[in-house]
């Protein structure tokens, strides 16, 4: 079964999606009616801005949401999902790919997102880092502790055996990293983010998502969509929008979600979108899969 899976923040470059706009009408067509429903030219900020530009929260997950959205939908016949998956962010690119959202309605839920969560990383200095050569059980046990003396920690993303990405307060994460280097993970990485990303410090942004999510037409998807709350596939909208407004403080169980899709028959993954990050963590989860960008 083909599977399809989309990127979420940290996956974006500078000169995202330009060879897409010059050669393709629709992909144009697409980028520029983005530009209109988010009244600035993102598309200058991504094929000619700044790093530091492209980086920004609000600009970062549009941005990585149009590149991958427009990718799949200019493959044209060659797109036919019988399952899709987004880590964080992607997941709203997979549920446009599904046709569970319309593009606009999904760049707008993107930007509203962006929004909400830029503002909350503004209210407390917060931070993520990536924690190597240890396993869940341990990271989840560290990482439990220290939120039980005060501390925000907890793990963010479970992206693949051995690869586990921690959220938290600036002291939690800073703790965390110590103890977690003590009990004998290969590196603890301190990750160049605005805030903890799926940690309770996102909380405040639960409110405007929520509203924005509960205000929009979500329709049954096409095939089923395996959402990071729990790596389980869903198709039913109600369920949809609860568990992408629990997402924003949730783990993403990336890990889990390959194991689950591939136990389900997916044999062939396509990852839309920039970077191949997803193509390298699914590998790494189970190596019998083929796994690619779009050819």
């Amino acid at each position: 079964m083909k599977a399809f899976v989309f990127p979420g923040q940290g996956a974006q470059f500078v000169g995202m999606g330009k060879d897409l706009y010059e050669s393709s009408a629709l992909a144009k067509e697409l980028f520029e009616k983005a530009n209109d429903i988010l009244g600035y030219r993102i598309t200058d900020i991504m094929f000619e801005g700044t790093d530091e530009d492209l980086r920004q929260t609000k600009v970062t997950q549009p941005a990585v949401f149009l590149h991958s959205v427009i990718s799949a939908l200019c493959m044209g016949d060659d797109f036919k999902p019988e399952m899709t998956a987004g880590h964080s962010l992607g997941e709203f690119s997979a549920l446009v790919a599904a046709g569970a959202l319309s593009f606009e309605d999904g760049l707008n839920l993107v930007y509203a997102r962006a929004m909400a969560m830029q503002k909350a990383c503004e209210m407390e200095p917060s931070t993520m880092a990536a924690i190597l050569g240890l396993g869940d059980e341990k990271v989840e046990e560290v990482c439990a502790a220290i939120s039980a003396e005060g501390d925000v920690c907890v793990p963010a993303n479970f992206n693949c055996p051995g690869q586990i990405v921690i959220s938290g307060s600036v002291p939690g994460i800073e703790k965390a990293c110590e103890q977690l280097k003590a009990a004998g993970a290969k590196r603890a990485l301190p990750l160049k983010v605005g805030g903890a990303f799926h940690s309770p410090l996102m909380n405040p942004a639960k409110v405007e998502l929520e509203a924005a999510i509960n205000a929009t037409e979500f329709k049954t998807p096409q095939c089923p969509v395996y959402q990071n709350v729990d790596a389980r596939p869903y198709t039913d909208p109600t369920e949809i929008k609860k568990n992408l407004v629990a997402q924003l403080t949730a783990s993403v169980r990336w890990t889990q979600t390959v194991q689950n899709m591939v136990a389900d028959g997916a044999t062939d993954f396509t990852e839309c979108g920039p970077g191949a990050v997803l193509q390298g963590l699914i590998k790494k989860i189970e190596g019998s899969v083929t796994a690619h960008g779009i050819a």
